[in-house]
């Protein structure tokens, strides 16, 4: 037996879990029609075959029809939903793991305009600021009703196999009864005493045992400590933590700190890429030590080493690495078998998250085989024929795509036109915040030296350079540079800068900046960061409704902290239409698209976020040498079959482009074109 305090078993009453870690509950929002069907059990049983020793699915699911599923939620209250509950425990039982799911009310942290459209309801009168709807404060009827809808979610639960449940009590309607912030009731549950706040949720903990007897196992995902002012504090969240132990009802402790009501509180509990790692940690091994309960806990523990201590130091019984494994759904077998350097690891980037808090499906923005469990692999298969690939371009596309063709067996050459590897991720890793973002490159190159993958490093490939090497493959992978164009305007603006400049050091920021930002991704707030910090007065204009959309809710809080106390301002809803040169200043022309009007500002600066154009001089120029002539069969390539388009009986090779060199995209998109052409190879 291992020595590793990561691979011990841990009895949590009547089961064994073979091992320490486990992923916590989160809703990747891949059920269709509310059921957890094959793509969400092929999900999960990936993390199993690896040796995950508890898998809490769901993040949540629901009890209750006026919890519509805002993040595309399971649908616990359904009777139709227990064989595929079923389907989805017996896959992941198949390899080992025991299989939990996590039920709630979401209470005010929804909407009223989905589902039933049924008015959501909560102990409080305020809306989330998050989610916008004004709650019906609750009445009797309600609390004698959803109390009930826990105890017969649980019953399916039990019904299709799960080995226990956890309550989600933090942020949804039963940790809205029991913080004083959330709670504007009177009478038996109202804000006045902690026993009283506390009533609510004990009463569903209550009916549920009772529905599912002693042996089936419940836990808590619980706000231990809410980190604001006039909320649960730490040491009530001690005395809530005892409270809970001495019901003799819970199994298991799953502890929580902070609240998530706004996305700036949001990432205090589920930290992002920049912020310190595991940052509640002590705090659980606090409650764990307070009330000897088995306790489990997850906040940014990316790495083995984090987790190791937090085993081994008495602080956790069961880790969570939940983003980790969709970085890497095999964390737990390369732990077994010596193999931790090849872990991929996660970035922090929380593009899995930000995805499904936008209404979006949760994916890894590196590992494009996370969630597509059905049609793409983790694992690579060998080729039956070994082939001479070339692939010219080493960012995130052309490294995968080397990678994947390695472990196909291919013998592969990568000429790269810079000094180093990474394209435009090495250039955002140069923001202090954004450094983790290079793990995404280094992995890849590690993987590839692993697999003889022969590297050309300042190296502009010429079409005679790649014919040389008489490939059977040849992979354009060569990027974009900056966009400098305005929209549906000919030329470049010659007197405006990129984004890029400015992020790579290239160009230093002047004094009073404009960022015009067409694209709506990271770089204009990188470069928006770079300017204020360096003491520039900032305005950052979109000509949508909204900034920054592509950044999303999570990312954007960390470029908001850092900017809010600089001179930076941002328009929305006006459009640049020209830029000229006046004396030693510039004058920009701004327009609206909602009326004629528009203004001239005078600048020291014009910086454009517009995507990139295509790098694809060298594409071109292997069009006609190459057999397909570059085409891509997109029915081929969706249903995961080789590419056979001839177009030329004599070209001596396939072509084909990934990533910015076909259009400006984002990373996850650079790798998943990578991943489904070459694996097919």
């Amino acid at each position: 037996m291992s020595a590793d305090p990561l691979l011990q078993p841990f009895q949590l009453k009547h089961l064994t879990l073979r091992n320490r870690i486990m992923t916590t509950s989160h809703e990747p929002a891949y059920p269709q029609d509310g059921m957890p069907k094959e793509r969400y059990a092929a999900y999960h049983a990936e993390r199993a075959k690896a040796g995950v020793a508890l898998a809490m699915t769901a993040g949540s699911a629901a009890v209750s029809r006026d919890s519509p599923p805002v993040f595309n939620n399971v649908l616990a209250y359904k009777d139709e939903v227990v064989p595929w509950i079923q389907n989805l425990t017996d896959a992941v039982h198949e390899h080992g793991c025991a299989v939990m799911i996590q039920l709630t009310h979401l209470g005010r942290r929804t909407a009223w305009n989905k589902g039933d459209w049924l008015p959501s309801v909560s102990s409080s009168r305020h809306r989330e600021p998050a989610h916008h709807a004004f709650p019906k404060l609750i009445e009797d009827w309600d609390i004698t009703r959803i109390i009930s809808d826990f105890a017969d979610a649980a019953e399916r639960m039990q019904a299709g196999g799960m080995d226990g449940i956890e309550l989600q009590v933090y942020g949804h309607l039963l940790d809205q009864f029991w913080s004083p912030l959330t709670n504007d009731l009177t009478g038996p549950y109202g804000a006045d005493t902690l026993e009283n706040r506390m009533r609510f949720p004990l009463d569903v903990l209550e009916a549920v045992r009772k529905r599912v007897g002693h042996d089936f196992i419940i836990g808590l995902r619980y706000t231990a400590d809410e980190a604001q002012k006039g909320g649960i504090t730490a040491q009530e969240g001690l005395d809530i933590s005892k409270r809970l132990a001495a019901t003799g009802q819970i199994d298991f402790l799953n502890v929580i700190r902070g609240r998530i009501h706004t996305d700036p509180a949001m990432i205090d509990v589920i930290p992002v890429q920049g912020m310190k790692s595991a940052p509640h940690l002590d705090f659980a091994g606090a409650v764990r030590h307070a009330t000897g309960l088995p306790t489990f806990h997850a906040a940014r523990i990316p790495d083995v080493a984090t987790a190791r201590h937090a085993v081994q130091a008495g602080l956790l019984d069961m880790v969570g690495m939940t983003r980790a494994h969709m970085a890497d759904p095999h964390i737990v077998r390369k732990i077994v078998e010596g193999r931790e350097n090849d872990i991929r690891p996660c970035v922090g980037a929380t593009f899995c998250l930000d995805r499904i808090y936008q209404g979006g499906e949760a994916l890894c923005i590196h590992n494009a085989a996370t969630g597509r469990e059905l049609s793409m692999p983790h694992d690579i298969p060998v080729a039956a024929t070994k082939k001479k690939v070339v692939i010219v371009g080493a960012g995130p596309a052309g490294l995968e795509a080397a990678r994947v063709a390695a472990e196909r067996g291919h013998d592969v050459t990568v000429f790269e036109a810079a000094s180093e590897p990474g394209g435009q991720v090495r250039l955002t890793a140069q923001s202090p915040r954004r450094r983790e973002m290079i793990g995404i490159i280094d992995w890849r190159m590690a993987q590839c030296a692993a697999r003889d993958v022969t590297f050309h490093f300042n190296t502009w490939a010429e079409a005679a350079d790649v014919t040389a090497l008489n490939p059977d493959v040849v992979i354009v992978a060569t990027g974009g540079l900056p966009n400098l164009e305005l929209f549906e305007q000919k030329g470049e603006q010659p007197h405006v800068v990129s984004a890029w400049d400015i992020i790579s050091g290239d160009v230093k920021p002047a004094g009073k900046v404009l960022i015009y930002d067409e694209s709506g991704d990271h770089p204009a707030l990188q470069a928006a960061e770079v300017a204020a910090n360096a003491g520039a007065k900032v305005e950052i204009m979109t000509p949508d409704r909204t900034f920054s959309p592509d950044v999303m809710a999570m990312n954007l809080v960390p470029y908001m902290r850092a900017l809010q106390d600089k001179d930076v301002t941002f328009t929305v809803a006006r459009r640049l239409l020209g830029v000229v040169p006046r004396g030693n200043k510039l004058t920009a022309t701004i327009g609206t698209d909602y009326s004629d009007h528009s203004y001239q500002a005078d600048l020291d600066q014009v910086i454009v976020n517009y995507g990139t154009m295509p790098l694809d001089e060298l594409y071109f120029a292997l069009k006609p040498l190459s057999m397909n002539a570059g085409e891509v069969d997109h029915d081929a390539l969706i249903a995961g079959t080789p590419q056979t388009v001839v177009h030329h009986e004599n070209g001596a090779f396939q072509l084909f482009r990934i990533g910015d060199a076909v259009s400006a995209r984002n990373t996850h998109a650079a790798i998943y074109d990578a991943l489904r052409l070459l694996k097919d190879i």
